[in-house]
């Protein structure tokens, strides 16, 4: 996770992420860090490792709260880099990262997909593509951010079957990243297949989680917009479970909802309203989670 110094409401993103509210920047940085510390408190208080980085100030990064999008870690030890739509979220990729993480955890390969950004070619890593690594399954909404020819090359690079879609609002606009849409758990998914309007493509994302031995948690599109699909399921040092959510998103979620996600796991939540309205985002996204060895 990488603790923001410079939070604020990004106009390079907000073209087309229907999630970002305008306007509501006062005191972004100082109510995202102390949301942000809360949150991260929150999960070590569970016994989850959370490894914090801090930003910095140079260069300018408003999203880098947000670091799922540009680097994604693998049990084979390979990290995946991403090309990024908005040229201000390129300079996330800083080198004090990366060594950071190498002194901690082994990274045997580094697979390079930033050179699709000359191309205007992007895929912006696991908010463009939700990844079921237990079965090897790319589901991704396709978008502006989320280009078709990236995520083959990723699928073919990385062993994964690619689910390829198209996902609307209520507006009609489709759908930025596929992570404020669905999350993939390890007996369950979590989607909102309302946004899903292509009969074909329907039965398809439905009849591949349904063969992937999965259980199906449907939510609706308001409960989608409230961030209740920006969820990921984390394990602490013990193996125990979580599903990690922002408030607003637990909020939106009916009881029988909840009872369900708590028979497979306990769940996790914290307000994260400040970084969800300026940056679009919520809880998932503000976590890479890593599947290295540690040194």
């Amino acid at each position: 996770m990488i603790r923001p110094v410079n939070f604020s409401f990004n106009a390079e993103t907000a073209v087309n992420n229907a999630f970002q509210v305008p306007g509501q920047a006062a005191g972004a940085q100082e109510n995202a860090a102390g949301e942000f510390d809360h949150f991260v408190t929150l999960l070590r208080s569970k016994g989850v490792d959370v490894t914090v980085i801090e930003d910095t100030p140079s260069p300018y990064t408003p999203d880098s709260i947000f670091p799922n999008n540009w680097i994604s870690f693998h049990g084979d030890g390979a990290i995946v880099l991403y090309p990024m739509y908005a040229p201000n979220r390129r300079a996330e990729r800083k080198p004090h990262i990366l060594e950071t993480l190498s002194r901690k955890f082994l990274i045997s390969n580094t697979i390079d997909l930033t050179g699709e950004e000359n191309d205007n070619r992007f895929l912006e890593g696991t908010g463009s593509m939700v990844l079921d690594r237990d079965n090897k399954i790319a589901y991704a909404c396709l978008s502006p951010r989320t280009n078709k020819t990236v995520l083959e090359r990723f699928g073919s690079l990385m062993g994964y079957r690619t689910v390829a879609f198209t996902a609307t609002d209520q507006q009609g606009m489709q759908i930025y990243h596929t992570n404020v849409m669905m999350c993939v758990a390890d007996e369950y998914v979590v989607i909102c297949l309302d946004a899903i309007t292509d009969p074909e493509e329907h039965v398809l994302v439905q009849e591949t989680i349904r063969q992937s031995g999965k259980a199906i948690v449907p939510i609706t599109m308001d409960q989608m917009n409230a961030f209740a699909g920006n969820m990921l399921q984390v394990s602490n040092a013990s193996g125990t479970k979580f599903l990690v959510m922002s408030s607003q998103a637990y909020k939106a979620l009916t009881p029988e909802q909840v009872r369900m996600l708590e028979k497979f796991n306990g769940i996790l939540h914290a307000p994260l309203d400040t970084i969800e309205t300026n940056g679009g985002g919520s809880a998932r996204c503000m976590m890479a989670e890593i599947y290295l060895e540690p040194r």
